[in-house]
């Protein structure tokens, strides 16, 4: 059974919420670790197998390591037969992998430099803004409801995940905003919370242990 190194309320709870979708929550072995955020708050968590003390982090059952969430949610979709991706020389796919990669290679690093107040030419030549980025989503979703046409992609959820755990900075775009809402719906985010509390209680036990 693969296992998943996740900490609650972090990236990784956008591969939880993947796993619930797909019906997989079950098949994976969900390892909660804590974690050192961004406030300083938490620790390095020794039980948790990610080299640098991250998350998530997956272990497949045959020993294989995965990090970085785009690789592990496309590895997680493509072990439990593609439900949520096209399948390689279907339409669909090029638009599907070049989100997937422009998440971790531009929307990630707009983020935390809007998010720090980081201006510097090099940041925006080489990894654009947060107004592009918007531009970009509101682009591809005029005429569709989702990122690849009409039906959700794991593309969608990887994309939309920073408007639910950042939600000051949705912009002010209709579009967008409809989009990360039927995204939020199709994730029912009432049971990822209730998973989340589950974990965190998990941890707190942990530590008084």
């Amino acid at each position: 059974m693969p296992k998943l190194y996740h900490s609650p309320h972090s990236r990784s709870s956008r591969v939880v919420s993947q796993l619930m979708l797909m019906g997989k929550l079950d098949a994976v072995e969900v390892i909660c670790v804590d974690v050192i955020k961004g406030d300083g708050s938490g620790r390095k968590d020794p039980k948790n197998a990610h080299p640098e003390g991250k998350v998530p982090f997956l272990i497949t059952d045959a020993g294989e390591e995965i990090r970085e969430s785009g690789a592990i949610m496309m590895y997680l979709d493509e072990l439990f037969g593609q439900p949520l991706s096209p399948k390689p020389g279907a339409a669909g796919r090029g638009s599907y992998l070049s989100w997937m990669s422009y998440y971790g290679g531009v929307l990630e690093p707009a983020l935390v430099a809007k998010f720090s107040n980081l201006d510097h030419p090099a940041l925006v030549s080489t990894f654009r803004t947060m107004e592009e980025v918007y531009a970009q989503l509101e682009a591809a979703l005029t005429q569709t409801p989702f990122l690849l046409g009409e039906e959700l992609s794991v593309a969608d959820l990887i994309m939309a995940s920073p408007f639910h755990w950042a939600p000051n900075f949705m912009p002010e775009v209709a579009t967008i905003k409809d989009w990360v809402a039927r995204v939020s719906e199709a994730l029912d985010m009432k049971s990822l919370e209730d998973f989340e509390a589950q974990a965190l209680q998990s941890l707190k036990v942990r530590e008084t242990a």
